[in-house]
């Protein structure tokens, strides 16, 4: 269990989010469902989940939350995209669709595996987390690409890179979320707390 004096916010614009808020919950976390960009105003953290991410970016873009969101990071905000929320903060995508915000130094590919019939599970190594954890992979992009300064938390076991950090923004291609487990959930609030 994490102890956390920190604040983090889930962005409720479209997706998981709800999923996310209930991990948070658990672990005992002050936390809140983020749809203003006043609301981002005091928090420490905040989460971009999976869902669609044409339409996440839309909205993003439609309610000014980009350079709010910036500004946040600019200030020490930590930031976790899951899914969509990796395709929404990559600096760069292989496909045209949506542009994203360039928060973290990576190109990523959408929907790499497949369709959502293509959905499926592994056990896969994360740093800094001692036991294998389950990762749920839905339409779910790839990191084909990063800069020398973005580690790699995760792979697949052929290599594919599938969760990313660059000083506190990170990103994973899978859902956390839905696994059961907290334990990623509780690495973004220890990297929330630095």
């Amino acid at each position: 269990m994490v102890k956390s004096q920190v604040k983090v916010g889930v962005l409720a614009l479209q997706g998981d989010f709800a999923e996310h808020l209930d991990v948070l919950k658990s672990l005992k976390v002050n936390c809140i469902l983020v749809k203003k960009t006043e609301e981002l105003s005091d928090l420490d953290g905040l989460i971009i989940p999976g869902g669609e991410s044409t339409t996440i970016k839309k909205l993003i873009d439609r309610y000014g939350f980009e350079p709010a969101i910036k500004s946040k990071i600019d200030s020490g905000m930590s930031l976790w995209g899951t899914c969509a929320g990796l395709i929404c903060i990559a600096e760069k995508l292989t496909e045209e669709d949506p542009d994203p915000m360039k928060f973290i130094s990576a190109e990523v590919s959408r929907n790499w595996f497949g369709r959502q019939v293509d959905s499926f599970e592994s056990n896969i190594k994360f740093e800094g987390i001692e036991e294998n954890i389950k990762a749920v992979f839905i339409r779910a992009p790839i990191v084909k690409k990063i800069s020398k300064n973005v580690k790699v938390l995760s792979t697949l076991e052929d290599g594919t890179i599938v969760a990313i950090q660059e000083n506190k923004i990170m990103g994973t291609s899978f859902h956390p979320e839905i696994t059961g487990s907290s334990k990623v959930h509780e690495y973004f609030i220890n990297l929330t707390k630095l």
